[in-house]
């Protein structure tokens, strides 16, 4: 067995400080993780009141991809370890911490600047590692688009910004008369305008899934890799709107995802939990992308495992045991704010929670959006199917209204 983690008390002079870069419903659930474990966290995002802020020790607001900003405020700080949760951060700034030993980067910076940007997850899976992807190619304008399309990629096809998350930027096209606007859109929509998108074939699957993988010091006192039951999910416009758990799948395939997870993860080293998306159709599994920390997808795990992924992801950050065994099969479904205003409120609450077996997490984000998702509806049951109909059900009962 390992030696126990050594955790000091918050707010004190011996506390583990740690450092989420990114303070949404994700870096949220983190935060509260690592505080039922004795840790001082403090919340960093782009906007006040995220809802991160709401519950960290400590909490500020930068542009986190303006590098000295970002720095000033590690060395302010003086964080063990900086956990980055979205894509909009100066990542060569996190190479020059961790290089000079300001604080241990998670999983790595390598990896934060390899799966920040999908030319570089993408070129090393396929390239380096061999790994079966869907065809594509980058582009730096329209024209080059139109080539890269003409030349080998075809229709249909997803264009999507090289830096980007939860389906921001990102089109599906089936003709050239779509091209421009899916451009246009790209350009737009990234977290980072880096004027470069990726286009991909779009591959007939049966289903994808999220494989989240746990890169965690076992037994051993070595980091093994650690696998939870897959997940499924629906997308629509490239954000989740569904999610499942465990995906039924062939053992031929399941075999192959987890080969194709161990190989990415292996590579970007470090600890800590990773998404890892996959396209399936049989027993043929394509990788598609890999995020270094919580999965939307993966909330469902706050009902069907027994720890959750941001659990997990805690336990592994810092040197501890991690249990990826699922509980009962659980779904996800998403509550979206329907209004574009400030403070909304939530009208249902009970009738929501009145599904047997149901549960409601709500952001609390300031701002709602008509597509921005402010909450998600979970539920467990006998069955996923059982437990799909009563995450919708749940969540078709919260009502987004104006507090006007």
């Amino acid at each position: 067995m390992t030696t126990p983690t050594r955790i000091g008390t918050p707010l004190c002079h011996s506390c583990t400080r740690v450092m989420l870069l990114g303070a949404g419903e994700l870096g949220k659930e983190v935060i509260i993780a690592l505080q039922r474990l004795g840790v001082e966290v403090v919340a960093v995002d782009r906007y006040a009141n995220a809802p991160g802020h709401q519950v960290a020790h400590r909490a500020h607001v930068i542009d986190m991809s303006d590098p000295i900003a970002l720095k000033a405020l590690v060395m302010a700080e003086k964080p063990a370890l900086v956990v980055p949760e979205i894509e909009a951060i100066a990542t060569d700034m996190l190479a020059e911490i961790e290089a000079e030993g300001l604080a241990e980067v998670i999983p790595t910076a390598r990896a934060t600047q390899l799966t920040m940007n999908r030319e570089g997850i993408r070129r090393l899976a396929a390239e380096e590692l061999g790994l079966p992807t869907s065809r594509y190619a980058f582009a730096e304008s329209l024209e080059q688009l139109i080539q890269a399309i003409d030349g080998g990629v075809g229709y249909p096809c997803i264009v999507k910004p090289v830096m980007s998350s939860s389906g921001k930027g990102q089109s599906t096209i089936h003709g050239p008369d779509e091209v421009k606007s899916a451009w246009e859109y790209a350009m737009s929509g990234g977290r980072v305008n880096r004027g470069r998108v990726i286009v991909e074939e779009m591959i007939d699957f049966d289903y994808e899934i999220t494989l989240l993988t746990v890169r965690a010091v076992g037994e051993s006192g070595e980091v093994e890799t650690f696998f939870c039951d897959p997940i499924g999910h629906i997308q629509k416009q490239g954000d989740y709107v569904e999610s499942w758990q465990p995906q039924a799948m062939s053992e031929a395939a399941l075999a192959q995802a987890r080969d194709v997870a161990a190989a990415v993860t292996g590579n970007l080293g470090g600890r800590g939990l990773f998404g890892v998306e996959l396209f399936v159709k049989g027993d043929h599994v394509w990788f598609s992308e890999v995020s270094p920390r919580p999965h939307d997808t993966g909330m469902v795990t706050m009902v069907s495992q027994w720890q959750n992924e941001f659990e997990l992801h805690a336990r592994a950050i810092l040197g501890l045991p991690v249990d990826t065994r699922l509980r009962a099969p659980g779904a996800s479904a998403v509550i979206y704010g329907g209004l574009e205003e400030e403070g909304i409120a939530f009208e249902g609450v009970s009738e929501a929670l009145q599904v047997p077996a149901s549960e409601l997490r709500l952001f609390g984000k300031p701002v709602s959006f008509a597509r921005r998702r402010m909450g998600v509806a979970l539920a467990y049951g006998d069955s996923t199917a059982q437990a799909r109909e009563r995450a919708k059900e749940s969540a078709s009962r919260v009502r987004p209204v104006s507090s006007k």
